[in-house]
């Protein structure tokens, strides 16, 4: 019996108890009743003066609550064991799709070094296999990241340089260097628009929020690449957003994709990679800059727009801002320290 049926079977036997023990409460109380009015009944006949009404009735209602009592820890403890069964099941996803992830890289590595052990190649070769390997490294180095940062941002604990910046050259300057990472060019990647105004970030997150929806839109994008990315700023946010004419995300999808180990799986693509955790991570560091992402799709083959939406700096979560500066400053002088 494997692990999954193996829970679903002790789920069973759970109910069945609960069913078991319920029907014999409630055969209990059939009887408490059926016998309480026949005992009424001769009481009356054999002495009008016994009264049987309150203490039994204080018994009855008791049980009643009782029982109320025990049907909500049970309904409790039982929604509490759906969401740890399903909990489970995802985590179980994650390690299958996270070994996939670590494999494919390390695999391709090996392979290049043997070829480069085993005979001579030339210097060109030589050269692209080294490059692939640091790419490969690369990836690998980022997925083991993304994967140590969780804990850390659900503690709060992730440390980000915030620094105030003209928005429209910091925005430009990432996603030109993610369309360089992805080798993004001409209609396959555009931007447009312009944001006049100043924002407090960290370039590294926030270039690690770019590199995954770029990344999601492209393994969604099918054959033809279409990524518009449109810059504007509003009265008090800095709106960015990230537009692929992809395959889309059914209303139901969207609801979930930003929560950890969340995958959406389709059958017309099934070997798309992941780990679940991109969306959940550029969630989180939207959040600590004090912003909101949310997506739009309006189904199935009908392209993906990811809105982020970002505080402008002295206008918006003015508090929050001089806050995050605060502690990076803070951060900063004590790296001083430990240098000195």
């Amino acid at each position: 019996m494997n692990k999954r049926n193996s829970l679903y079977y002790y789920i069973l036997v759970f109910i069945l108890a609960q069913v078991a023990w319920l029907g014999l409460l409630g055969l209990w109380i059939y009887w408490y009743v059926s016998n309480y009015l026949i005992f009424e009944q001769v009481g009356e006949k054999l002495s009008p003066q016994i009264n049987l009404d309150s203490p039994n009735l204080f018994i009855f209602i008791g049980g009643i609550i009782l029982i109320a009592a025990v049907a909500f820890g049970i309904s409790f403890i039982f929604r509490n064991l759906s969401v740890q069964l399903k909990l489970t099941r995802l985590y179980d996803n994650f390690i299958s799709n996270v070994t996939h992830e670590l494999k494919s890289p390390l695999a391709s590595i090996q392979l290049y070094l043997e070829t480069l052990s085993a005979r001579r190649v030339s210097d060109s070769d030589r050269k692209k296999f080294l490059e692939l390997m640091l790419k490969d490294t690369g990836r690998l180095n980022s997925l083991i990241n993304s994967i140590l940062e969780i804990p850390k941002s659900e503690q709060k604990k992730v440390a980000h340089d915030y620094h105030v910046y003209d928005a429209d050259a910091i925005i430009n300057t990432l996603l030109r260097e993610t369309a360089e990472q992805f080798q993004l060019t001409g209609k396959a990647f555009k931007i447009e628009g312009k944001a006049l105004c100043r924002c407090v970030v960290d370039p590294k997150a926030l270039k690690i929020v770019f590199d995954n929806l770029v990344d999601n839109a492209i393994k969604y994008s099918g054959k033809t690449i279409n990524i518009t990315v449109k810059i504007n700023s509003g009265l008090k946010k800095l709106l960015i957003d990230f537009c692929d004419k992809g395959i889309g995300i059914n209303h139901n999808d969207q609801k979930k994709i930003f929560k950890k180990f969340q995958r959406v799986y389709r059958k017309d693509i099934p070997n798309v990679k992941g780990t679940g955790l991109g969306l959940y991570w550029v969630r989180e560091i939207i959040n600590s800059h004090g912003g909101k992402i949310s997506v739009i799709s309006e189904g199935k083959d009908k392209g993906t727009t990811f809105k982020i939406e970002l505080p402008i700096y002295q206008v918006s979560k003015k508090h929050y801002i001089n806050y995050l500066l605060k502690l990076t400053r803070k951060r900063e002088k004590e790296r001083e320290v430990i240098d000195e």
